[in-house]
């Protein structure tokens, strides 16, 4: 399949996850207890004010009727409001969003710097003791949960070293933010341990598949050497699986900024999801939700297109 073809396939495929995810997103708001009303006005709203909200909000409509009144709500950037902070979800999100994202980026950008480089590495030593002593902090990394990780770094590098603040930058905008760099040092940290320990795995391996190809074999009997082996060939090759494995982490990194942002309390979107869990805000609940879900869809496709220009040998039937 040609490659505008397949482009054209997973853009399509994407859309109609979206349009799934919507009607989750639908169905879980009609699933609230006591429906959308309740959850919304709260367990002391009479069944007038309930009715009467149903019917200024088309909840009374037909199902069907009332799933394309919330696409329509969709499509002009309408997730509806917050009750506990009265104002728009949307703006909510808008607010926090940057900030997750600076926060997710960077975790992302430094552990894939770190994990590449450290798998093949690891592949060139495999078997030799450092081999086992890197497998091993991988294994531990990826199995600490990421809140205990961050109570560790903040008291060692706040506390018995004050190196860094425990805090995250409380600035409003992206600028106050990035004036305090010292204060992401521990989150970004934090977020990008266990991306370190799983990428690097995944390099590792994918790095040895590469070594036992007949290519290294007729490169090596040309006097190339593993160095140069390793930049021209195994590298690229070798990036086609952690490239695909990025887009499906992307929910993982968000839910890892979740619990990054209410441990160093950055304002951020994750932290805004936890205090809506608090206070069941459930239109807030379910606005970060869909704009996670949508995030993770988005990473995929841009995933699998990276991958198909990395190795035009991906074909759509194995996408």
């Amino acid at each position: 399949m040609s490659t505008p073809s397949y482009l054209i396939r997973r853009v399509l495929q994407a859309l109609a996850v979206i349009v799934i995810v919507t009607i989750v997103v639908f169905v879980l708001l009609h699933a609230l207890p006591g429906g959308p009303a309740r959850g919304i006005l709260g367990p002391q709203a009479t069944a007038q004010q309930i009715a009467r909200f149903n019917h200024e909000q088309g909840l009374d409509e037909p199902l069907p009727v009332q799933y394309l009144y919330y696409l329509n709500q969709l499509v002009h950037g309408d997730l509806g409001t917050s009750y506990t902070l009265n104002a728009p979800v949307a703006q909510l999100i808008g607010e926090r969003l940057p900030k997750t994202l600076v926060l997710t980026i960077l975790s992302a950008v430094i552990g894939l710097l770190l994990a590449i480089p450290l798998g093949m590495w690891q592949a060139v030593r495999r078997n030799r003791p450092v081999d086992y002593v890197i497998t091993t902090l991988s294994f531990i990394a990826y199995s600490t949960p990421v809140y205990f990780l961050g109570l560790i770094l903040v008291l060692v590098f706040s506390q018995v070293l004050p190196w860094f603040p425990s805090q995250a930058p409380q600035g409003e905008t992206l600028g106050q933010v990035f004036a305090e760099p010292q204060a992401l040092v521990l989150p970004v940290i934090a977020g990008a341990a266990s991306m370190i320990a799983v990428f690097s795995r995944y390099m590792r391996a994918a790095t040895l598949e590469n070594l036992s190809e007949d290519y290294v074999r007729t490169a090596r009997a040309g006097g190339s050497h593993t160095g140069a082996i390793l930049r021209r060939h195994v590298f690229r090759n070798s990036l086609t699986p952690v490239v695909a494995m990025l887009g499906y982490y992307v929910p993982v990194l968000f839910g890892g900024a979740l619990v990054v942002e209410q441990l160093f309390n950055y304002p951020g979107m994750g932290l805004l999801f936890w205090s809506a869990a608090q206070a069941s805000d459930y239109p807030v609940l379910l606005g970060c939700v869909l704009v996670i879900a949508v995030a993770t869809v988005i990473g995929t496709l841009l995933a699998d297109i990276v991958q198909r220009i990395i190795d035009p040998r991906v074909k759509a039937g194995r996408a």
